[in-house]
């Protein structure tokens, strides 16, 4: 797609008209020669316009959801085809094929894209055996066919746009995948994966090995034991869950209201911290269908809506939630069956149903070898086997992963929704009637100056009496009794088989705050902390209530107190400064008792690793000296027992615990040791700048990034990076803020600056792979152009149609 500049000189655009004019022999050479007649009028049935402003970000305009969808692929192909193009070989299940069974999707490496997953740990044929197995395209294409039209028509025209990417520029992609076979047109079932795969995040993907354990080898011997060789312990299901959840991805998430906003409008600040390196990059985009869609924000990987952003009377975005997006079950078997394949539900037997698919791997010597699996299935869900934790499938018992989100396909419909809606309230009616999100909270303000939280993701129906009546086996793997319809799940009028109706879940709506930085909706507004219907409260599922919150939850809140405690009123700029405060919290709560003790130290390596913490301005921001040896120290600290002199006070929990426990002041000056010895080996001074070792590679240039680590550190800006420390310190984000936005609204519409802190491509050699990292290091707020007047006063504005 090649844009032309609108801001040309009048004369030198009569004299490119009248060019045009002859040479199209429209310009008369007499008086009397008549007019040449019209040329015919085509309709095209695709028509797209599609605008570039500053740090490349696309406004797509269309007069239909094809054309918009199709105007969006072009774009995206642009700035990310080879990502793009390895993640379809994942959901098609083609990995094996192109790279080998036994490699692993490729990570990251230099300046190059990654196309590895953050949700799941497989080599290319366990990866490919998953997605063969575990989706149906039969069920999403009729899931799709019996929804709403628009998602259908988006993804058909993102379909014929991306094609239409590759057909122009045969020959001169990127150099990560210039004439790579595995390049290839994608088709309307590509596109149905493609969405499918996000909403498995956080269920079919975190149980992906054990799908593909328990998936067996057709025409194979079998001999299933009698019972399982060892006692079930989910342990490793739980540590598992937790580092996804709690040490992964996550977001923080403010909505102001009319109480607290200067300009009696909604405030929202948004700031999900994402994948830097894989498919599931956010995109800026600007989608707009004249008077039926009219959203700007970010799109993730090749979903085409806008998941986070804003519209002309609503800001929102999303955090992942504490909620739990799946059970399982053991089933009980019939004894009567050799195979293991019928089973026992309310006293009488069932089969279940099968699966069998091959996945062709390539060989050396530029051979392909097939292997298959038959995978299996009860009403309940997929069959899964996970030795190691006791669920084993043996001749009396087997084990099945329950998950809601297998087929959501109602994903686009809900984002649309949300994109469409022109107030908080009509935000949450479209999150009761749709029930699409997959696995986040909502937080949303609006020109009105109302705030919205909402944990409406899609949780299997199990209210809390299911966890006290006998049905719960095993809390730590939420196994329930399959055998019986009574402890299966139930059902709200008005939501989908088997999950609860969003306005039974927990939300809340409010004129002063609500926020969220992934604890559970407890703590969605300090001063209304939700506990749910009488007597049990919500669903165990949805979290738990009244118990410790991480320190990144706790600054959140914090920052907000003290910030109101100075003014009474908020702007868009003081939130811009929440969300780039970089105050470290557990430095504040835990450096004043070690910094007395400090005082009885000799003037050793820890007397001086104390002074470098007494200078420290107790910030991560680039120019920060002392934060790489805190973080270091509190990585050890963090962890000592009973640690807190005062302890958690669930009446109090923004504040709770705090202080040193004076017997735990010995183990937290030997840890502060320890981490002085570790720079000092690793030749870091101890009072380096932050920005000199934590930085992001771009082409050659270590740019300095602020951020902390967020749930550990207590720090607002969280980044994982992709080491730990070494001597050229912490190099390169995992995980970590990624599209950071802040909005508001005037008369005329959004007042909207953001940033997409990794930049909109993945290629290199485009102008946009490093641009907004460097914005990002150095804290500007780009301004998002909404309107069609601002969006070509951009200096940067350039331009093109797209027909077909």
């Amino acid at each position: 797609m090649r844009g032309r500049h609108h801001a040309v000189p009048f004369t030198v655009r009569l004299l490119l008209a009248c060019a045009l004019a002859l040479a199209l022999g429209a310009c008369s050479r007499g008086h009397d020669d008549p007019p040449p007649p019209p040329p015919p009028q085509t309709a095209s049935r695709i028509q797209v316009e599609v605008a570039r402003t500053t740090h490349g970000v696309p406004h797509v305009r269309a007069d239909d959801f094809r054309s918009l969808g199709y105007g969006l692929a072009y774009a995206y192909a642009q700035d990310n085809v080879c990502m793009f193009a390895d993640s379809v070989l994942t959901v098609r299940g083609e990995r094996s094929l192109f790279f080998g069974a036994e490699a692993r999707p490729r990570q990251r490496t230099g300046d190059e894209y990654g196309g590895g997953s953050g949700f799941m740990d497989l080599n290319n044929e366990e990866s490919d055996f998953f997605f063969k197995g575990y989706l149906d395209i039969e069920q999403l294409r009729a899931s799709y066919a019996a929804g709403a039209p628009e998602p259908r028509l988006l993804l058909e025209g993102f379909t014929e746009g991306y094609n239409r990417y590759l057909k122009d520029q045969a020959g001169k992609l990127p150099a990560a995948c210039v004439d790579a076979k595995w390049v290839r047109p994608v088709t309307l079932d590509d596109m149905y994966l493609v969405v499918a795969e996000k909403a498995l995040h956080a269920s079919g993907q975190a149980f992906a090995r054990d799908f593909v354990a328990a998936g067996r080898t057709p025409g194979a011997a079998l001999s299933l034991a009698k019972a399982a060789p060892r006692k079930l312990d989910a342990s490793t299901l739980v540590a598992q869950l937790d580092r996804l959840n709690r040490q992964g991805f996550g977001s923080n998430a403010l909505a102001v209201g009319k109480d607290l906003s200067a300009n009696g409008r909604g405030l929202l600040l948004g700031n999900p911290h994402y994948p830097w390196a894989t498919a599931d990059r956010f995109y800026q985009a600007h989608l707009t269908v004249p008077g039926k869609y009219d959203a700007m924000g970010v799109i993730i990987g090749g979903v085409p809506a806008i998941v986070i952003g804003f519209n002309r009377d609503v800001a929102w975005s999303h955090t992942v939630t504490s909620a739990l997006h799946f059970t399982t079950f053991r089933l009980a078997l019939d004894a009567g069956d050799p195979t293991g394949t019928t089973y026992m539900f309310d006293g009488e037997r069932r089969r279940m149903t099968s699966k069998t698919v091959s996945v062709e791997s390539l060989l050396p010597g530029g051979l392909t070898g097939r292997r298959s699996k038959t995978f299996y299935f009860s009403h309940q869900g997929a069959v899964i086997s996970r030795p190691a934790a006791g669920m084993t499938w043996t001749a009396t018992a087997a084990y099945v992963l329950a998950d809601p989100n297998r087929y959501n396909t109602r994903m686009l419909e809900q984002w649309l929704g949300i994109g469409t809606a022109a107030s908080v309230r009509a935000l949450k009616d479209s999150l009761d009637k749709v029930v699409g999100l997959p696995w986040v909270n909502t937080v949303a303000a609006d020109r009105d100056g109302n705030t919205l939280y909402a944990d409406a993701s899609v949780v299997p129906h199990m209210n809390a009496d299911k966890f006290a009546n006998g049905c719960l086996l095993l809390q730590a793997a939420l196994l329930f009794d399959g055998s019986r319809s009574s402890c299966g799940w139930g059902q709200d009028a008005g939501a989908p088989p088997g999950i609860y109706a969003p306005a039974t879940a927990p939300w809340l709506m409010r004129t002063d705050y609500v926020g969220n930085s992934n604890d559970s909706y407890w703590l969605a507004n300090p001063k209304a902390l939700l506990v749910g219907p009488a007597p049990l409260g919500y669903s165990p599922l949805y979290g738990r209530a009244g118990v410790e919150q991480t320190l990144r939850t706790r600054v959140g809140f914090r920052q907000l107190e003290d910030l109101l405690a100075q003014r009474s009123k908020l702007t868009l700029v003081d939130m811009q400064a929440l969300a780039f405060s970089n105050r470290v919290h557990a430095a504040e709560l835990v450096l004043p008792e070690l910094l007395a003790a400090c005082a009885a130290l000799s003037n050793d390596l820890s007397y001086q690793a104390c002074n470098t913490l007494q200078a420290w301005d107790r910030r991560a921001n680039v120019d920060s000296r002392g934060a790489v040896l805190f973080r270091e120290f509190w990585s050890v600290a963090s962890a000592i027992p009973n640690k807190w002199a005062t302890p958690f006070n669930p009446a109090d929990p923004v504040h709770t615990p705090a202080g040193v426990a004076p017997a735990a002041m010995p183990a937290m000056l030997a840890a502060l040791r320890s981490a002085a010895e570790k720079l000092q080996s690793l030749g870091i001074p101890l009072d380096g700048r932050l920005g000199d070792w934590q930085v992001e590679p771009r082409n050659g240039v270590r740019i300095p990034l602020h951020g902390g680590n967020g749930n550990q550190e207590g720090t607002y800006s969280s980044l994982t990076m992709r080491t730990g420390l070494t001597a050229a310190g912490y190099v390169g984000v995992h995980w970590g803020q990624s599209y950071i936005q802040t909005v508001s609204f005037d008369e005329q519409g959004p007042v909207a600056q953001a940033m997409l802190t990794y930049g909109q491509s993945t290629d290199p050699k485009s102008p946009w792979y490093a641009d907004q990292t460097l914005v990002y290091s150095r804290k500007e707020w780009p301004v998002l152009p909404f309107t069609a007047e601002k969006i070509k006063a951009d200096l940067n504005y350039m331009t093109t149609t797209l027909r077909e």
